[in-house]
């Protein structure tokens, strides 16, 4: 049996973190798995209760939250009906809620007798799994970590030529096709990507990383082309990568996902071959 607790604790900042546990009920002292989703995203897209579930019963203590700045409210998770805070979010902001999250589970003793504080792994979306690996570099807390189609670098996939009209306006549009919403990104989160360059280079925190990394990506990746994942391995050669066959960036699911409809569908395996593969790496170290 699974048991699913929310809880509402505290940001980085002004907004509040909206956050979901998965784990079975039992004496069983279990790993913990915190994961991040990425951008334009949030903790209930697509199969991401699914894979929740998944990986609780497969023993392990499950964390996914919405990031404070994300665009989704308390009241509201799983629509983009704060494109002020959306604008204002920054990979500074996304990191120090990671650490927030970290802290709570850490320190909450409701479940001293469920998880083990010394096994604590990450896991992360996108841009999520690059949240992951550089919280990864710089948390000694941190006992593993795993990258589901995650850029190599934050500040390259930037266009370098938009950056004077983004200067004077103040704000840049990126259009959600899902949502046909024009989603605005203001120009500190350019100024934070500078101020703070050497804390969100992902290359630095790659080479650095003395812990497990495993980093799945799918070859048809149009998003984040599938060379980025190899960087991980260039730069340190114990990382683990898997490529996954005909996948693209969400492994051909979508938002909302129905799994009456789909419970066979064939990208559902390759979903299942990419948690096979990180509880497999979960496990053995």
């Amino acid at each position: 049996m699974i048991k699913k607790d929310s809880f509402i604790i505290s940001g980085s900042q002004e907004n509040k973190i909206l956050l979901d546990v998965y784990y079975k009920n039992n004496s069983t002292k279990k790993d913990v798995v915190i994961f991040s989703h990425g951008f334009k995203g949030f903790k209930d897209w697509g199969p991401f209760n699914n894979m929740a579930k998944s990986f609780a019963l497969e023993g392990f203590f499950f964390i996914k939250f919405n990031f404070s700045y994300n665009g989704t409210s308390l009241s509201n998770p799983t629509e983009f009906v704060d494109l002020n805070s959306f604008g204002n979010n920054n990979f500074s902001i996304e990191l120090d809620d990671l650490n927030n999250v970290l802290n709570w589970i850490i320190s909450n003793t409701d479940f001293n007798q469920q998880i083990n504080k010394n096994r604590i792994n990450l896991f992360g979306h996108s841009r999520g799994g690059g949240i992951s690996i550089l919280k990864a570099n710089e948390d000694i807390r941190i006992n593993k970590v795993v990258s589901w189609a995650s850029p190599s670098n934050f500040i390259k996939r930037m266009d370098e030529s938009k950056l004077d009209t983004w200067k004077n306006e103040g704000v840049a549009y990126i259009f959600n096709s899902r949502t046909n919403q024009n989603m605005p990104l203001f120009y500190q989160f350019y100024e934070d990507c500078i101020k703070n360059k050497s804390r969100i280079d992902i290359e630095n925190a790659s080479r650095n990383l003395n812990i497990p990394h495993l980093a799945i990506h799918g070859s048809d990746d149009p998003t984040v082309h599938i060379d980025e994942v190899y960087d991980f391995q260039k730069w340190n050669s114990k990382t683990i990568v898997k490529e996954i066959k005909g996948a693209n960036h969400v492994f051909g699911v979508s938002h909302p996902y129905d799994d009456k409809q789909y419970p066979m569908h064939r990208i559902l395996f390759r979903i299942h071959m990419m948690i096979n593969n990180i509880l497999c790496i979960l496990i053995k170290h």
